[in-house]
């Protein structure tokens, strides 16, 4: 679906290309985290330009290998009784090999600019600003503009350290981490973890002296794929995004990596694989943990097999009702400068915003991530015409008064 709204305010983006330009040329890989200040400081100088009131707040106190977590909290207070926050996040995942051009070289063409993190989230960084920048003293409500770290992991040291150790309050969230198709009201929770099979280890020239766990957990995940069809018969009663394959948002569970060995003459002792499943908006996570260790205990025991589950890692999923009275003011908004009424669904994977619905306060998602923008793949690239758009629908809600 090509988006290119009639009613943009203003065409002109040579600040916002700046700014993305700026923190895209800092490599802010999730797993190196080197470039987590830098690209902190040049937010937080960028909101400083603009009259903002900027704060640092590192988690680096709470994190096992003592790296910085710099979140920037930026605020507009213009005395109103009403405060949004504008979520965004400058961590990126890795770049990976085979792009054809610098990854951290913002590069413009054809009304895309490319670059690691163009689309998620830096795009929604430079787009916040951009109309923060805008407003003046048009603002009708107070902002708190965040960009965090670590989103990409989870979000513990990011937004959930803001909200949940620094205390930041706001009445109402918009997670800008999103698609520009559809006003996203609920995200997907996350389930993940790993499942070990035991063997016995030996050499390969004497394998009736061993027992190969690798046998056993290919029989394994084959019989976990009848688990996963199993969640996909699970429904939501919030819509799926648009083009997606099944009409309501569904339940889903993968196996995503699989490990063993040492050595082409040894045959390993144990054999492990990690999983991820993903659970409804409105579905209670625990209850899926069940469902998953039930049937994989029961399917282990069946195959005559040695194995267990460890290190499972819960993230529960969210949503806000279609009805309530945020998101009806926030679909209004995106319906004025489209031209034409939005689609309401909700986020298959999961965003900062369950931090904000865990405190009780209401969250719509919105932004720049175009269903064709590579994101997390090579090439990433966001089109310009949704920095845009999402500037001017950022402008006009935080304009506009209930």
């Amino acid at each position: 679906m090509k988006i290119l709204p009639g009613n943009v305010m203003s065409c002109n983006l040579d600040y916002e290309v700046e700014v993305l330009s700026r923190i895209v040329s800092i490599n802010t890989d999730v797993e190196s985290k080197i470039g987590y200040n830098e690209c902190a400081e040049v937010i937080a100088e960028e909101a400083g330009k603009l009259g903002l009131n900027v704060s640092i707040y590192d988690s680096v106190e709470l994190a096992d290998d003592s790296k910085h977590r710099p979140n920037v909290v930026a605020k507009l207070d213009v005395g109103s009784d009403l405060t949004v926050s504008l979520v965004t996040h400058y961590d990126v995942v890795p770049s990976g090999v085979g792009w054809s051009s610098d990854p951290f070289k913002l590069k413009i063409a054809d009304g895309k600019a490319y670059g690691r993190g163009a689309a998620d989230d830096k795009g929604a960084i430079a787009a916040a600003l951009g109309a923060l920048k805008l407003v003046g003293e048009k603002a009708e409500m107070n902002v708190v503009l965040i960009a965090s770290p670590d989103e990409e992991v989870g979000g513990e040291l990011g937004v959930g350290y803001l909200l949940n150790r620094v205390g930041i309050k706001c009445d109402e969230a918009v997670v800008l981490d999103a698609s520009p198709e559809f006003v996203s009201i609920g995200a997907s929770g996350v389930v993940n973890g790993w499942f070990r099979v035991k063997g016995v280890q030996g050499h390969a020239g004497y394998p009736h002296k061993a027992v190969n766990p690798i046998y056993g957990m290919a029989r394994l995940i084959e019989g976990l794929e009848v688990f996963s069809n199993l969640r996909a018969t699970r429904f939501s009663k919030i819509d799926s995004p648009p083009n997606s394959p099944v009409k309501k948002v569904w339940g889903r569970f993968s196996v995503t990596m699989v490990r063993s060995g040492v050595k082409s003459n040894v045959i390993p002792g144990d054999a492990e694989a990690c999983f991820d499943m993903r659970t409804l908006p409105d579905e209670n996570p625990m209850e899926a943990v069940e469902e998953f260790k039930a049937y994989f205990l029961s399917l282990a025991k069946n195959l005559g097999l040695n194995a267990e589950i460890y290190r499972i890692g819960v993230s529960s999923g969210y949503y806000t009702k279609p009805d309530h009275e945020f998101v009806v003011r926030f679909r209004r908004v995106i319906s004025k400068i489209y031209g034409r009424e939005v689609l309401i669904a909700a986020e298959l994977g999961g965003n900062d915003g369950k931090f904000f619905a865990a405190k009780g306060i209401p969250v719509v998602s919105f932004g720049c991530i175009g269903p064709d923008t590579n994101f997390h793949g090579v090439d990433e690239f966001v089109y310009l015409r949704h920095i845009a758009l999402v500037r001017d629908v950022i402008l006009e809600y935080i304009s506009t008064h209930p």
